[in-house]
């Protein structure tokens, strides 16, 4: 029987993550208990026990109410059987139901993107990864504070109003993550990043300007900072900085519940996707 699972099974839920994901099982309830939320985890049942497990983050996209599916799972000896596509279809029904319009998702693989198209989701929100190298200013200035929650909602309404929003809850969840990964959040008056040293290089994850000038010289501050020669960014492919360099690849998928609308010009990103 697929339906939303009760608290009491968020234990089970949670080993059920860690075996398929890895990481602690603190961390997994976290994800089960506040990137989720009690109400929003959905599971399926057989004699009792919980065969798998996906979870329906709240998020907003457009001015409509939607859901992440995170965490999809189902357990070995389940798979190919029908159980996960049973369970999205009790969830987008019972979201639908709710006032939902849509889901979103990031295939972990290039070969579940097939696997969720055949269950009604298409491409979208697809990013831009370009390599640059990054000039030594010593005068570059910038703020290097942690960001918060709210503040990182801010950003997101100033500089992508078409981003794939989470609540606040979301927001907290994912920022602890990233700095618990070691991520540094640079920011000016004309923009901001948020990027991982890894050997001599900045990786992007997200980052946001005025204006290439503005965006280069975020990426100067950060090189003092880092002591980096060079950077991986990471745009959102409708994104202006930088136009016409680096490769497009695909990244998330929708599935629309009802008249579908455009997210041609839509951003999906840190959605506790980074490791």
């Amino acid at each position: 029987m697929d339906c939303v699972a009760q608290r009491e099974e968020f234990p089970a839920l949670a080993q059920l993550f860690v075996d398929s994901f890895g990481g602690s099982e603190q961390f997994a309830l976290s994800v089960l208990e506040n990137f989720a939320g009690e109400g929003n985890v959905f599971t399926a049942r057989q004699d009792g026990v919980c065969t798998a497990l996906l979870c329906a983050v709240p998020v907003t996209l457009c001015g409509r109410k939607g859901a992440y599916y995170y965490g999809l799972t189902t357990r070995p000896e389940q798979r190919g059987t029908g159980v996960m596509t049973s369970l999205m279809d009790a969830a987008r029904q019972e979201l639908a139901s709710r006032g939902a319009a849509f889901a979103v998702l990031i295939p972990a693989n290039a070969p579940l993107f097939d696997f969720y198209a055949k269950r009604g989701f298409e491409k979208a929100f697809s990013k831009r990864a370009l390599r640059r190298p990054v000039r030594n200013n010593l005068w570059a200035q910038a703020e290097f504070d942690t960001v918060t929650a709210k503040g990182l909602q801010q950003l997101r309404q100033k500089y992508a109003p078409n981003a794939v929003e989470l609540n606040a809850a979301g927001y907290t969840a994912v920022l602890t993550d990233l700095y618990s990964l070691g991520v540094t959040s640079v920011s000016t008056d004309q923009g901001y990043g948020l990027f991982f040293k890894k050997g001599n290089e900045m990786h992007f994850v997200e980052l946001f300007a005025d204006s290439d000038r503005a965006a280069t010289a975020l990426l100067e501050a950060a090189r003092q900072k880092s002591g980096c020669e060079s950077a991986l960014m990471e745009l959102g492919e409708d994104q202006t900085l930088f136009l016409g360099e680096g490769a497009v690849h695909d990244y998330g998928m929708i599935s629309f519940f009802g008249q579908p609308f455009d997210v041609r010009a839509s951003y999906m990103r840190l959605m506790l996707d980074d490791e």
